[in-house]
Formats: C-alpha cells, structure tokens, sequence
C-alpha cells in the first residue's frame, strides 16, 4: 500500500516503519506524504492504544532527503512538502495513542522532530541525534521548535538549533531530550516490552491525560508549524542554503556569508 513507510497492527499495539533502508529512511517528499496520511488514518483508528515508531535498516532516519533538495531532475516543491511536514507533525502530537520512538543510528534533522513529537523516546548508546538544519542553512520544521522546547525550554532549544550540535545516547537523555538509553542492538526489545507494561495498565486513563495536556498546546504547535514552513520557503531561496546542501554533497566545508 504504501512505498516508504510500513503499518503492522497487532492487537492494540501498532508499528510503524520508516522503510527506506537504502536511504538511512531520508524523508524525500514521498515518505512525508505517506508518514502524514499514516498518521491521520491512526488518529481515527479506536483499536489501537500504543504506536511503536522506529526506522528499517541501520539508521531511524537521517531527516530530510539532500539528494532530492540538489537533484535538478526532481525539484522538491517547497510549498507543497511543507504542507505534509505540517500534517504528519500535528497528527502525530494528536494521536489518541501512547507513541514511542525507537531510535538507532541517525536521528537528524526531521527525523529528530519526528521523535521528539513522541510520548516515550528509547535510544541506543550510539545513536547519532541532532537538530542539524543549521548545517544546511534552513530552520528546523516538523514542529521542531516546538518539541525542543517542550522537552528542554526555550534557551536550550535555541542553543541545540543553533549549533547543530550532535549528540549520542547518553548526551541526549542527560540533557532531558531522551527517556531512554540502552546498549546497541536493544532499542526494539526494550520498546516492546515497556510496550507490553502500557498494554497491561490502564492505558485508557493514561490517554486521556494525553489529550488533556496537548489539547491545550494544540494551537501553539499549528502556529509554530505555520511559522516554520513560511521561514523554511524563505530560506531555501538564501545563498546559505544553496552554499549548504553543496558543500553537503561535495563533503567539504561550507562557507557561510550570512545571506
């Protein structure tokens, strides 16, 4: 049904896979249509009361597809991929189900956002996670400001975004980003089982203190994902930017000038 991402529901629990191993899952804008039509057909769905988020291959997801943003044969339309960046990350703050992101490997940039959006965050020592869109000249989207500064506040949030810092496991639970650390290779086993511990309490309450807390930040987010995607067209027109996903593809060092 879907080509980048997989849904397998068993029982109350579902499982959500980003699906493009070859890719480190780099959202192209193929991927965010298909993670934000996912998300929204979990919002109506009343079976299933945990979602497991994690991503195929050997990385969660690497964020944003570069090689599509400098592929002359495939232009992204800016405008039109905000649109489901937006949808996928408001439905997935919404959904009436304890989340929990299983991280390995790479988690940047949107895939960050991706799984700072989530209830539980499980990462493996190694992990690679960063708010990296500084390196590219854009701002972070997918509700990124929004979900650092849920987790950490506003100074941190500004701090993290503006170096692109990355951090492993360990850095990110000490910095309250993460709920989580285990050693590599556990991620999935773990989830499972505090899966498994959701599962078996009275979850139905839990949820509802869920809805209880977002609901009242659901306004804020739609404001800061409007924000975002007006800031991120404006920067993708920047000489930053431009001189960002070159120096990215080139693998050497960008050479800022601050237009």
């Amino acid at each position: 049904m879907y080509k980048t991402v997989e849904l397998v529901k068993e029982g109350r629990l579902a499982r959500l896979t980003l699906n493009r191993p070859e890719a480190m899952n780099a959202m192209d804008d193929v991927m965010m249509e298909e993670l934000a039509d996912v998300l929204e057909l979990l919002k109506t769905d009343t079976t299933v009361q945990v979602v497991v988020i994690n991503g195929a291959g050997r990385a969660f997801s690497a964020g944003g597809d570069i090689k599509k943003m400098v592929d002359p044969n495939s232009p992204l339309d800016i405008g039109k991929v905000m649109v489901h960046v937006s949808r996928l990350a408001k439905a997935l703050y919404a959904l009436p189900q304890i989340t929990i992101a299983v991280v390995h490997g790479a988690a940047a940039g949107l895939g960050f956002s991706l799984v700072l959006a989530c209830d539980y965050i499980v990462a493996e020592e190694t992990s690679k996670l960063a708010m990296n869109f500084i390196g590219i000249g854009l701002v972070p989207d997918g509700g990124g400001h929004f979900f650092l500064k849920e987790r950490v506040g506003v100074p941190q949030a500004k701090k993290l975004i503006w170096t692109g810092k990355v951090m492993n496991g360990e850095e990110a639970l000490a910095k309250g980003l993460i709920d989580e650390v285990v050693a590599d290779g556990q991620a999935a086993a773990f989830a499972q089982g505090y899966a498994q511990k959701l599962l078996a309490a009275p979850i139905a309450s839990m949820i509802a203190t869920k809805h209880i807390l977002h609901e009242q930040k659901t306004a804020e987010l739609e404001n800061v994902l409007a924000m975002e995607s007006e800031a991120q067209v404006k920067m993708r027109k920047t000489e930053d930017h431009l001189e960002g996903i070159q120096a990215f593809v080139a693998k050497r060092k960008p050479e800022f000038k601050g237009k």
